[in-house]
């Protein structure tokens, strides 16, 4: 029996493994999903994936499932709650620019706008197929998508973590040309 060819990136963990097989580089139109994706990304700013990865739940515990509702109502207290919690990363800049992007996506979504359809319409509304070698770490498009995310007030949206956030929510579909997820 052969082994499924995979991107290298992921071998070796069995977390990286079956978000690489199940997740990454899938089309996500949920628009919650995407800016959950969005908040973890932020946190990877200086981190490494598998770091966040290992974390998820963590995270998802500490801001109610990502609840953009109950997280734009987080306080001083949530804050330092937050603060101390070992199982996420605490970078006090990070987790402020988690409550304000759940106030962002709020006011969009009351004002009639939906993330995903925006997100994906800066994108061009379809998956982007990149060249199979070695990704880069941001392109023209990434740029002009942070350019509109910080416009809206989101941080830690600069453009390579927002590439990185495209090729998570599968807006491009960046797999090595011999990985079965191609």
């Amino acid at each position: 029996m052969t082994k499924a060819a995979r991107c290298n990136w992921a071998e070796g963990d069995p977390a990286m493994m079956a978000y690489h097989d199940q997740e990454w580089g899938v089309e996500q139109r949920d628009s919650r999903a995407l800016w959950e994706m969005l908040m973890l990304e932020g946190f990877q700013a200086g981190l490494s994936w598998r770091t966040i990865l290992h974390r998820r739940e963590g995270f998802r515990r500490a801001f109610a499932a990502f609840d953009p509702e109950q997280v734009a109502r987080f306080d001083e207290d949530d804050i330092a709650r937050l603060m101390a919690d070992t199982g996420i990363i605490r970078a006090r800049a990070k987790i402020l620019a988690t409550i304000q992007g759940a106030k962002i996506f709020i006011a969009m979504r009351d004002d009639g706008e939906d993330f995903s359809d925006w997100a994906w319409g800066l994108a061009g509304g379809r998956q982007i197929k990149g060249k199979g070698g070695p990704p880069p770490a941001r392109t023209e498009l990434s740029e002009r998508i942070s350019a509109a995310l910080k416009q809206r007030g989101f941080k830690f949206a600069g453009p390579v973590i927002v590439y990185a956030w495209m090729q998570a929510v599968g807006m491009v579909n960046d797999h090595a040309k011999d990985c079965f997820r191609r």
